[in-house]
C-alpha cells in the first residue's frame, strides 16, 4: 500500500475490532494478553503458555529455546492514593539453553508498574546475596556454572532495566538475573544504549501512551552478527535491538531501533531508526506477531522519517 508522507499521523488508525482486555485507564495495569480479538497465522496464540500471547512477545523460536516467565509482587497505587500488591508477570525472556544466551527479554511499560517505590538492588554479601542470581526459572543443565560475565571486560549489560522495575524490590531484583544479561562494553552499555533507555523512560507518560511494549536484545543467532564467543561459551552480540509498540486508545504505532556494539556515547537520533519490518530482517526476530496480520502488517512498515517525527526523534 503505498504511503502519503504528508499525513503525520498516518501511522495512527482507528481499529475497527474489538479489543479484550484492553485499558485505556492510566491506573490500571495491562497485565492481560491486550491482543485484539481477530488472531493471525503467525501469532503466539495456540501457544500453551498463556503468557506468550501478551502483545509484547516476538513469536517464540522454540527448539532448544525455553520461555522464562518472572512474574513478581507489583505495587498497585489506587485511587484513594494508598498502595496495594497484586502477583503478576515482571517482565519475560526467550533463552537459548544450545546457546546458552537470552535472545531477547520483553515487557510491558505503564503508569502503574513505573512508579518508584525502592532503589537499585545493591546484593547484602553478609546475607549470602550476589549481585548478579541464577534465575531460579532456569535448570542448572542449561546455564552457566558460574558468573560467565567475571572478568570477561564486559558489562552486565541489563536487556529488562533495573530502573524500569523499581516498584518493587522483588521485580528489581529479578532484573539482576543472569538470564536478563548481554555482553556489553561499557562505553556502549553506559554511552548509547543508557541514552535510549533514558529517553524510552521519557516516552513512557500518560499523555504519549496507555502501554509501551517493548522488546530489547542482541544478536546471537549468526557468526556474521557476533563479535566473538569467549572461551566459557559466552556469546559477544555484535548488534543490539530495540521493538517497541505503543498502544493510546484504540491504535498502535511502533518503532525499531539497531545498534552496533562499538563505543558509542552518541544520543538516540535518527540514523539508529528502522521500522520493524527493516529490525525483523535485521534479527531474524517475529515482532509483535500477536497483532492481527492488517495492524501489524501497517505499523511495521513506515517510512523511518515518519517514525522519527512522531516519536520526537531527531
Amino acid at each position: 500500500m503505498p504511503h502519503n508522507k504528508n499525513l503525520p499521523f498516518l501511522f495512527y488508525f482507528a481499529l475497527a475490532l474489538c479489543l479484550t482486555a484492553c485499558s485505556s485507564d492510566d491506573d490500571n495495569p495491562d497485565n492481560s494478553s491486550s491482543t485484539p480479538a481477530i488472531a493471525n497465522v503467525n501469532s503466539n496464540l495456540l501457544n500453551s503458555n498463556t503468557a506468550t500471547h501478551r502483545l509484547e512477545f516476538p513469536k517464540v523460536k522454540g527448539g532448544s529455546s525455553l520461555v522464562l516467565v518472572h512474574e513478581a509482587q507489583l505495587a498497585i497505587p489506587n485511587r484513594n492514593k494508598n498502595t496495594s500488591y497484586e502477583y503478576g508477570i515482571n517482565y519475560s525472556t526467550e533463552w537459548d539453553t544450545g546457546l546458552k544466551s537470552q535472545r531477547w527479554s520483553c515487557y510491558q511499560m505503564y503508569g502503574n508498574n513505573s512508579i518508584q517505590n525502592v532503589s537499585r538492588y545493591v546484593a547484602d554479601t553478609s546475607k549470602g546475596e550476589v549481585q548478579y542470581p541464577f534465575n531460579p526459572l532456569l535448570g542448572s543443565n542449561y546455564g552457566f556454572n558460574s558468573d560467565p560475565f567475571y572478568r570477561s571486560g564486559y558489562d552486565h549489560g541489563h536487556i529488562c532495566p533495573s530502573q524500569d522495575r523499581v516498584s518493587t524490590r522483588e521485580s528489581n531484583i529479578q532484573t539482576f538475573y543472569l538470564t536478563n544479561m548481554q555482553p556489553q562494553l561499557h562505553t556502549f552499555n553506559a554511552g548509547v544504549w543508557e541514552k535510549m533507555e533514558t529517553w524510552l523512560r521519557s516516552m513512557n507518560k500518560a499523555s504519549f501512551r496507555d502501554t509501551l511494549y517493548v522488546v530489547k536484545g542482541g544478536t546471537i543467532d549468526s557468526s556474521d552478527k557476533i563479535i566473538r564467543r569467549l572461551g566459557n561459551g559466552l556469546i559477544v552480540p555484535k548488534y543490539y535491538f530495540a521493538a517497541i509498540l505503543c498502544k493510546k486508545g484504540s491504535s498502535y504505532m511502533a518503532i525499531g531501533l539497531w545498534f552496533e556494539h562499538k563505543s558509542d556515547d552518541s544520543r538516540l537520533s535518527s540514523p539508529y531508526i528502522r521500522n520493524i519490518n527493516e529490525l525483523e530482517q535485521l534479527t531474524g526476530i517475529d515482532f509483535f506477531c500477536n497483532l492481527p496480520d492488517d495492524i501489524e502488517k501497517h505499523i511495521e512498515t513506515l517510512p523511518r522519517e515518519n517514525i522519527a517525527r512522531v516519536w520526537g526523534i531527531q
